[in-house]
């Protein structure tokens, strides 16, 4: 069975594969003070309630843009996962990675780990010119050409940032939950509001930013797709009208694709 370990800035995503079958995946709080002992409580509890035999573990991916953590994470895993390995625990980043994707940018080291994940992964399942919108901590759009080649992208604050920020820079304004959607674009009242700012506002904002970014990638109109992921895609996707594919999972599939090219 093969681990994938994704650790971002809120969330660490793990899945675990037995082929190309997902057969766990749990998302917990990146606790960025957390030990590798204390990893493996927690992974101990979860692999429990699953009946999963950690012994069974034969493969172990790590894409982290967290320093701090991806220390405890290795040594968690060389510590308690390491002893039926057939290849040595894989960190991702852009050296190597260097034979799947290349990184055409002024400065390819500074390529976050799970961008590089998402654009291979994608780039593995639909082969075409693409635009891949990871709705976390940051909205990252990221822009894949033929063939394989990341070009960059863009970054900007998400969508907890964003209403955190409303909330606690302007007194009047409550902290609101955009799980259930606004009635009309106009709201009614100051939570209506907030709601169709931030919803209709970043699905907007998304139109806006494929279109512009559409006529730089595929200038002569050839074929291209928008596939959408992270833990706030789901929010935002019925309210643009770019988006072709939420795929909440591809980053932990990427991470499956990558090791089995390695």
């Amino acid at each position: 069975m093969l681990f994938t370990i994704d650790v971002g800035n809120s969330h660490t995503v793990t899945g675990l594969f037995d082929g190309d079958k997902l057969l766990g995946q749990w998302r917990l709080k990146s606790d960025r003070q957390r030990t590798a002992d204390e990893l493996a409580i927690r992974y101990h509890a979860l692999f429990s309630m699953e009946g999963i035999d950690k012994n069974a573990i034969t493969g172990i991916i790590l894409a982290s843009v967290v320093p701090s953590l991806e220390s405890a994470w290795v040594t968690f895993c060389r510590k308690y996962l390491s002893d039926h390995l057939e290849k040595p625990l894989f960190t991702v980043s852009s050296e190597t990675t260097s034979d799947m994707i290349t990184i055409d940018t002024e400065y390819p080291e500074e390529v976050g780990a799970d961008r590089l994940v998402n654009a291979i992964g994608a780039w593995q399942q639909h082969k075409q010119n693409l635009i891949i919108i990871d709705f976390g901590t940051a909205i990252t759009f990221d822009c894949v050409s033929t063939p394989c080649k990341y070009l960059g992208g863009t970054i900007l604050p998400g969508i907890a940032i964003s209403l955190d920020a409303l909330s606690s820079r302007a007194a009047k304004l409550p902290r609101i939950d955009v799980s259930s959607p606004p009635k009309e674009i106009i709201g009614r009242n100051t939570v209506q509001a907030m709601k169709s700012g931030i919803l209709h506002g970043y699905g907007a904002l998304v139109d806006g930013l494929c279109a512009k970014i559409q006529k730089e990638l595929c200038p002569d109109n050839e074929p291209m797709r928008v596939l959408a992921t992270g833990g706030m895609a789901h929010l935002i996707a019925p309210y643009t009208h770019s988006i072709d594919t939420v795929e909440p999972m591809l980053t932990i599939h990427g991470l499956r694709c990558i090791y089995q090219q390695i």
